[in-house]
């Protein structure tokens, strides 16, 4: 899901995400479906505005867990 190169240039968290995002430096756009529904749908709209490609994960553990995290994660940017 998340590749090799892509994990050197990734970022975990709603406020990064939505800088990067708001800055045109978002390649790809990862929110955990379990995520608050408000943050959900602000990255949502974001990401379809600066056509960012998204990919839902199931859970917020479950995106930590491929993000190499030890803690759970609403969202993940893999930056420009």
């Amino acid at each position: 899901m998340i590749g090799e190169a892509e994990k050197a240039k990734l970022q975990v968290g709603y406020k990064q995400a939505v800088r990067a995002l708001n800055e045109n430096n978002a390649e790809k756009l990862f929110i955990a479906e379990d995520c608050d529904d408000k943050m959900k749908e602000t990255l949502a709209s974001l990401a379809n505005e600066k056509n960012t490609p998204v990919t839902y994960v199931p859970t917020m553990k479950e995106l930590g867990s491929i993000c190499e995290i030890e803690v759970s994660a609403s969202c993940a940017t893999v930056l420009k």
